[in-house]
């Protein structure tokens, strides 16, 4: 699908800036189309100058989901911030760290980060 004719959750001119900028990071459809919380989340190495090196997730997607390509999108990390603010105080974690959310809270635990994830 072209991200052109996705129909996000939160419009363009709804985002507002609630953090710093970061740079860019990855994010799936489950989250900014179909408006679920971040449920997983992991941070890599940043690839580049723009890239903090995050992804967040729903945590419900399937492999057969994750491996699509057109259900992913690369945003602005405050992007993803105003779909899900309880992201905000992990933002500074370090590559190589991961997150859940505990289950019906605005908190996340920290879990083993797998590379090969994504």
């Amino acid at each position: 699908m072209d991200p052109s004719h996705k129909k996000f959750r939160i419009s363009g001119p709804e985002i507002r800036q609630l953090i710093p900028n970061l740079g860019g990071c990855v994010a799936s459809d489950r989250i900014v189309v179909d408006g679920l919380n971040v449920g997983y989340m992991y941070r890599e190495e940043p690839r580049d100058d723009v890239d903090s090196g995050w992804a967040f997730l729903s945590g419900d997607e399937s492999q057969d989901y994750v491996d699509v390509p057109a259900n992913w999108g690369v945003y602005a990390v405050n992007t993803i911030c105003n779909y899900d603010p309880a992201i905000i105080p992990y933002l500074d974690s370090p590559s190589g760290k991961a997150f859940g959310r505990t289950q019906g809270t605005g908190s996340f635990e920290e879990e083993e980060f797998r590379e090969d994830r994504e």
